[in-house]
């Protein structure tokens, strides 16, 4: 799969997810997947800055990466170099840091030598026997002299924010910027799995909050609360949102996997990453044009309502009709398609903040009405996850347009067509559908073979009389000899793996 359009910024990879390979064949690795960077960890086993023949390695390396086109930054993470006892020690926060500062003195002139884009750095974790205090006035001791070291070399350093560490969040690191005079040579570093762990506004808050000075990025999957880089999709980080925030902040440096853990499958995950890449940035384009439809589309339908008819069915011709969720939803049954929810967003923006509609209420519960009786099937479908978005971002809905609603849903779980019957069971069936009726739609989508993913509030609404309704069904199953749907475990009371189901 191709992007379906330029990324603004260079993806990478690093080096330390291929330890197991020379440098020249983890470069030719990287570049035939596309990446068109690279984040090059100094030490064993590719570039030591410290050994007796490093500048004839630092010639040989810049000419690889022309050769191949390839940007780099610097980073400085190795974790037994200046120490085999100690990992990442020496550290700038320690009583004694002449080891570090020569390393990272190095650093800048590998930096310098091959065009880097940065240097990027940590602070250390503070030992136990330093105050806070103490820690911040050696870091930003040493940071300043780091700095006029890199500015007389044209060479700027990126802080990374480390988990357990004195600098361990973005406020960190803009706090020590500010500590020192906000110099331009000193940018942040932000990991995106960092942030799932530390980050009190997750990814995105953290990518904001560091705006201009954001210097260089790390992708990778993290679970929250353990500091463990995995590959993406493994975590909890929502790597569209991060490329998405890229893109708002119109990010241009380089963005690199970092997998230090993972060299043993390098050439499969140099692979896998950038298909997740392009996928996830593939995603965010759709989301942006979805966006920008919405906004378009709402501002026409303000000023001439009678548009709406017509704007709302040429939705899928401008933002597609694939499915939202494509790897567990392929036909976008459950969670609907692009279309779907663009259709169902306009409709959320046309009913207005809270209880203020940007429409009055009896023009928009017309406007509802009109475009499920008269729309086709996809049509129907986004007024019924409008009808689930209104319900999501409304305290109060209007009666008539409640009214409109529950006829619309009642038709749609009518029908035999299940993405339509799937669409009519989202937040607005879990919040005005009575439960009679809720329950009988619930068991319908196991009759018809959709996941009860598709279903808002499951957990909260089922009842014993679902329960009972749940166990008459499988029991008809068995004596018909038919198999009985796993999903029917999720109406229980009890956990789905402790039912009797």
């Amino acid at each position: 799969m191709t992007t379906s359009s330029p990324l603004p910024f260079a993806l990478g990879y690093g080096t330390n997810g291929l330890t197991d390979h020379p440098l020249p064949v983890a470069l030719e690795l990287m570049a035939e997947q596309g990446y068109d960077a690279v984040a090059l960890t100094l030490g064993h086993p590719h570039l030591d800055p410290l050994a007796p023949d490093a500048l004839t390695q630092i010639a040989q390396l810049r000419s690889h990466l022309q050769g191949h086109g390839m940007r780099v930054v610097i980073e400085t993470g190795t974790r037994f170099l200046l120490d085999p006892r100690r990992k990442h020690a020496p550290a700038l926060v320690d009583p004694e840091a002449v080891p570090r500062l020569d390393f990272l003195r190095r650093a800048v002139d590998v930096s310098a030598a091959l065009d880097a884009e940065c240097v990027s750095f940590f602070s250390g974790v503070l030992p136990p026997e330093a105050t806070p205090e103490t820690g911040w006035e050696r870091l930003t001791a040493r940071v300043r002299e780091l700095l006029e070291y890199a500015e007389a070399q044209g060479v700027k350093l990126s802080i990374e924010p480390e988990p357990g560490m004195l600098v361990e969040t973005v406020a960190d690191a803009l706090d020590l910027h500010r500590a020192l005079g906000a110099p331009s040579a000193l940018g942040v570093t932000v990991d995106i799995g960092h942030c799932v762990v530390v980050e009190p506004e997750g990814v995105r808050g953290a990518l904001l909050q560091a705006g201009d000075l954001l210097t260089n990025v790390q992708l990778d999957d993290m679970p929250p609360h353990t500091h463990e880089h995995l590959p993406f999709g493994d975590g909890a980080v929502d790597l569209v949102e991060a490329l998405s925030t890229l893109a708002e902040l119109d990010y241009r440096g380089v963005a690199a996997v970092e997998l230090p853990r993972h060299s043993h499958d390098g050439p499969g995950l140099v692979q896998r990453s950038m298909a997740a890449l392009r996928e996830a940035w593939a995603q965010a384009q759709a989301q942006r044009r979805q966006a920008d439809w919405v906004q378009e589309s709402t501002t026409a339908v303000l000023a001439d309502p009678s548009r709406l008819p017509v704007v709302f069915a040429m939705a899928g011709r401008h933002v597609g009709r694939a499915p939202v969720n494509p790897a567990a939803d392929p036909t976008g049954i459950v969670w609907g398609t692009a279309a779907d929810v663009a259709r169902g967003q306009l409709i959320a923006q046309l009913a207005g903040p809270g209880t203020e509609a940007a429409l009055p209420a009896p023009a928009l519960a017309e406007a509802v009405a009109d475009l499920y009786r008269r729309g086709d099937s996809a049509e129907r479908r986004g007024v019924l996850r409008g009808l689930g978005a209104m319900a999501r971002e409304a305290a109060v809905l209007n009666d008539a347009v409640v009214r409109v609603g529950l006829e619309a849903t009642a038709d749609a779980l009518r029908t035999n067509e299940t993405s339509l019957v799937a669409a009519a069971v989202g937040p607005f069936a879990a919040a005005h559908l009575d439960q009679h009726a809720w329950r009988h739609a619930v068991l319908k989508l196991v009759f018809m073979g959709v996941s009860l993913d598709a279903v808002t509030d499951l957990e909260h609404r089922r009842d014993p009389e679902l329960a009972r309704m749940a166990a008459d069904f499988a029991a008809e199953r068995r004596a018909a000899s038919r198999p009985v749907p796993a999903d029917l475990a999720l109406l229980t009371l009890e956990s789905s793996h402790t039912s009797h189901i």
